[in-house]
């Protein structure tokens, strides 16, 4: 596989379906209603099959490809690419795997080319280590497994039929394991509940999944993994660098779209104070130069990142930390673009008409998406420290009290 995320190839989206997508989303935000229309359009073009193999049925667009329409799509519709990132990230996961020969989730991508939606069931309360650990449980019986436990986050919940989750298999406790599986949306002990109403990227309708002894039948469970980072395999490893970058192109977009917004609008600014417009005012332009700098920041970074894993560039064990990384530095640029942006706008910006205020809502999700700061400091620091990740307690074995802290002649 050899890839270039700057080729030249055919959008799969035209502009105007794009605009029309744009058109609508004021109405998803304040209806607090998920993207169907859109959603259609995405499913009647070949959209939701970008990353499967043309083999498969599938257009075959590579990661770094589908990471450029993704932010693209994000510029016009920025919750319409956060949600169907979802579907994408898991049929690129299972493309990735099957061009390196590893057929086990071929039939994903099969059913993805036959209409299937894909959607996330990682998000738990009190786990803030998704995929290596889980607060659901998962239950061995005969041909498969029941999953019981409380999802959140559940992105396309009006329309997915499959839901790719995790659950733990404590029966040996002194060796748990993670189950990765694949859950039918019409299994019994399933309830979607209802209860998305949110403050920003509302049209995703990422509502709760509830479990109770869910039945997951053995073709659908694809792997059975140790606890922790020791249990990561190829398929842990892609999904989050398809699932993070996807989030970070996501929030691109969106800091690109408020960028170019803030440009449109400062030239018909001005001021009793001046003969000119307020883009001749130095702090406007220090602000327009600092966007422009953190814009091209992050782009150059989201695409080496995606390039590197499209071109099979081997970083070994270093890919989840390049991978939080990578969306770390693109949400933190980001926020900081809209926030500037939305500030050099002027006060008109407050009224729910301009559209700043929906920028900022969604915009400010994107800091605390997986893998939010506190995760990505001890993930990356400890990879690079050489620390072992799965190392209990997490931050130290031994209490240091005050006495020894402030003495440094006491204690070891």
């Amino acid at each position: 596989m050899n890839a270039d995320s700057t080729r030249n190839h055919d959008e799969i989206l035209s502009t105007e379906q794009l605009e029309a997508f744009q058109s609508r989303v004021a109405q998803y935000d304040q209806n607090n209603e998920f993207f169907q229309e859109d959603f259609d359009v995405m499913k009647e073009s070949g959209y939701l099959i970008q990353a499967v193999p043309e083999e498969l049925g599938g257009l075959g667009l590579t990661f770094a490809e589908v990471c450029q329409q993704q932010r693209r799509l994000a510029y016009y519709a920025p919750a319409d690419a956060l949600a169907v990132n979802m579907h994408i990230y898991w049929t690129g996961v299972a493309a990735d795997l099957w061009r390196s020969g590893d057929n086990s989730l071929e039939w994903l991508l099969r059913e993805a080319c036959a209409g299937e939606v894909f959607a996330a069931g990682h998000a738990e309360k009190g786990n803030d280590v998704p995929m290596l650990y889980s607060t659901c449980k998962a239950e061995r019986v005969d041909g498969g497994y029941c999953f019981t436990g409380h999802k959140n986050f559940g992105s396309l919940s009006p329309v997915w039929t499959r839901l790719g989750l995790h659950g733990v298999d404590d029966s040996d406790p002194d060796n748990p394991k993670i189950v990765h599986a694949f859950l039918p949306r019409d299994a019994n002990g399933l309830e979607v509940r209802q209860n998305w109403d949110v403050m920003g990227m509302r049209a995703t309708q990422s509502h709760d999944t509830l479990l109770d002894a869910a039945f997951v039948p053995d073709k659908y469970v694809v792997r059975v993994l140790d606890e922790g980072m020791k249990g990561a395999d190829m398929f842990i490893v892609a999904v989050f660098v398809w699932a993070l970058l996807g989030f970070g192109n996501v929030y691109c977009g969106l800091a690109q779209h408020a960028f170019d917004k803030a440009l449109a609008s400062i030239p018909h600014k001005s001021s009793v104070a001046m003969t000119r417009s307020m883009a001749w005012h130095p702090e406007v332009q220090k602000g327009v130069m600092e966007m422009a700098v953190e814009l091209d920041a992050i782009k150059a970074h989201l695409e080496r990142t995606a390039d590197d894993w499209s071109n099979g560039v081997d970083h070994g064990p270093m890919w989840g930390a390049k991978a939080l990384m990578t969306k770390y530095h693109v949400v933190e640029s980001a926020w900081r673009v809209i926030d500037r942006a939305f500030e050099l706008a002027g006060g008109f910006g407050i009224f729910h008409a301009s559209g700043w205020e929906r920028i900022l809502r969604d915009g400010r999700i994107g800091r605390i998406h997986p893998g939010n700061v506190a995760i990505t400091t001890e993930f990356v620091a400890k990879s690079y420290l050489n620390l072992d990740i799965d190392a209990q307690p997490r931050w130290g074995e031994k209490m240091v009290s005050r006495v020894d802290l402030l003495d440094p002649l006491r204690g070891d």
